[in-house]
């Protein structure tokens, strides 16, 4: 996944943002508007919005004569696709998870656990009549790396 520049960044904001609501999409201008705190022309916009087409992270479709743009993905869905890119920057993809898992907060741990146990099927607390204290995914999988990178 492409990485995105400032001005890359800030025009997806405004897609991410301003879009969802606007199912057409949103014209050049629009973008512009909404960015009217940076003072850019118009051209700059479309350069901008025609580059990020290019890259696959907007679509565009005709109206009349101008175009309308909307993002190609969400931007969970960016993130995501961003993080599993770092992952494949090279060493141990488990090592790296465990790490990550290791810096989020109790919270976002917790957020980790449930989409896991939900992609896992399961449907109740992962420890819940297991008596395995690393029953839940994530701990099990963390586990493993550990040992792993202990060797």
């Amino acid at each position: 996944m492409t990485r995105l520049g400032d001005l890359e960044r800030a025009v997806m904001d405004v897609l991410w943002d301003v879009v969802p609501g606007t199912a057409d999409g949103v014209t050049v201008r629009e973008v512009a508007e909404a960015l009217d705190g940076r003072e850019l022309a118009y051209t700059t916009v479309m350069t901008v919005l025609d580059r990020l087409a290019g890259k696959g992270m907007v679509q565009r479709r005709r109206e009349g004569r101008a175009w309308r743009y909307r993002a190609a993905a969400s931007r969970e869905a960016h993130i995501a696709q961003l993080m599993l890119d770092a992952l494949d920057l090279g060493g141990s993809r488990d090592a790296a998870l465990v790490r990550f898992a290791r810096s989020v907060t109790g919270t976002e741990a917790e957020v980790l656990r449930a989409a896991l146990g939900a992609e896992a099927g399961l449907t109740g607390p992962a420890s819940a009549g297991s008596t395995d204290q690393f029953a839940d995914p994530l701990t099990r999988r963390a586990r493993v790396a550990d040992e792993a990178t202990d060797r």
